[in-house]
């Protein structure tokens, strides 16, 4: 089992910046890669940026140049460095654990970027 917790989201300006944080706990070592998704209301969640055990990261068109992705093994922390926010990044971010057999979720940080 691992557990997820997401913290960091609020609301911001457009222009502004945010860091996610997801502090995962329990059986991490089974986690061959982490990610970020978000969903908007009406929409499906969508994958955001992921990092693979070896440090290998991929982001959506979306994000790339103004999002980073980033994990500490030390304490088991996943980030998501989001500058140069706009109106289209509000939505509601899950981390997510992927041990290649089953994904795992948190609940949730809500980001509101006004314009």
């Amino acid at each position: 089992q691992v557990q997820l917790v997401e913290s960091g989201g609020g609301s911001v300006q457009s222009g502004g910046s945010l860091r996610l944080s997801c502090a995962a706990s329990g059986s991490t070592i089974s986690l061959d890669k982490l990610a970020w998704y978000r969903q908007s209301p009406g929409k499906e969640r969508a994958l955001v940026a992921s990092i693979t055990i070896s440090g290998r990261t991929t982001y959506a068109d979306s994000v790339k140049g103004r999002f980073t992705i980033s994990r500490d093994y030390n304490t088991n922390t996943l980030y998501l460095q989001m500058n140069s926010l706009i109106p289209d990044d509000t939505a509601t971010y899950f981390c997510n654990g992927d041990t290649g057999v089953y994904m795992y979720w948190g609940r949730g940080t809500q980001v509101v970027v006004s314009s």
